[in-house]
This record gives structure tokens, C-alpha cells and sequence, in this order.
């Protein structure tokens, strides 16, 4: 019995930390640098991400402005497998996949009914404070569209 709970208890603690280190360099909470940042029209602004752990997956929470200017907030909770899951609150896209380069840089893919909608890289710089996240887009005129958006970690 005493065996059975330690290996249960040692399991436990190797996916607790496999999940801190699938989104180590990303966790927190990102704030949007303007003066940094490079939104071309039609690109929305996130002016907040925040990445946390949730269970074995990652949660990321996105708080800006769409490219008219209203409010817009967006859930995405899933792995850094390149496989799809859902996003919410986001009319650009339904689904969303993140695949993990190295322990700085991700890619992405959103996609809306199937179809891809926009892809991009984001890049943790070498010292974790800043994060940069480069965006090709199809806005609603099917005009593609490009932004670079650069964050500080608060």
C-alpha cells in the first residue's frame, strides 16, 4: 500500500512538472508594447495574453481590440502539440493549434470552419522578459495581412 502511494504520489509530481515545462518560457501575464509593435490595418490588437497551466494543458486568455476597435476577450485551452482545440470569443477563428518549436518559440494556426484564417511564430527572448509574435492574417475582404506584435512580461 505504502509502495502504491509513492509511485502514485512520484507520477503525480512528474506531470505537474512536465506541464511547468511544456509552457515555461510563456507562462505569465504579457502586456502589448505599441511603441515596439508594427499592427498593420485590419490586424487585431491583443493587448493582454496571459498563458497559465490547466491540468495537463495550457490556458491562454487574450483581452484587446478587433480591427474596428470593440472589446474582444478569448479563451484557448489545449497542449503545444500542433493538434486543433477549441477557441472561444474569437470571430476570426473556432479552432486553434500551437505546436512548440524549442523552449522559446511557438507556432500557431487558427482556423474558422476548417479553414486556415491566420498562422504566426511567437518568440520568447533569450532573457524571458519580452515576447514577440509575428502574424499573417486573411481579413474579412480575403486581403492578407501582417503584424508584429511585441510584449513585455509583467
Amino acid at each position: 500500500m505504502k509502495a502504491r502511494t509513492t509511485v502514485l504520489t512520484l507520477a503525480m509530481c512528474l506531470v505537474a512538472v512536465a506541464v511547468c515545462f511544456a509552457a515555461d518560457s510563456f507562462t505569465g501575464t504579457w502586456k502589448l508594447n505599441e511603441g515596439k509593435s508594427k499592427l498593420g490595418a485590419g490586424v487585431p490588437k491583443n493587448t493582454t495574453v496571459v498563458y497559465e497551466a490547466a491540468g495537463d494543458n495550457v490556458k491562454i486568455t487574450v483581452e484587446g481590440t478587433d480591427s474596428e476597435g470593440q472589446a474582444t476577450h478569448n479563451e484557448w485551452t489545449g497542449k503545444f502539440d500542433g493538434g486543433d482545440y477549441p477557441v472561444t470569443g474569437d470571430a476570426t477563428c473556432d479552432m486553434r493549434s500551437y505546436k512548440k518549436v524549442d523552449k522559446h518559440t511557438l507556432t500557431f494556426i487558427g482556423k474558422k470552419d476548417g479553414k486556415e484564417a491566420l498562422s504566426g511564430r511567437v518568440v520568447i527572448s533569450a532573457d524571458g522578459k519580452s515576447r514577440t509574435v509575428h502574424v499573417t492574417a486573411t481579413d474579412s475582404k480575403g486581403n492578407k495581412v501582417r503584424g508584429t506584435a511585441v510584449y513585455d512580461k509583467q
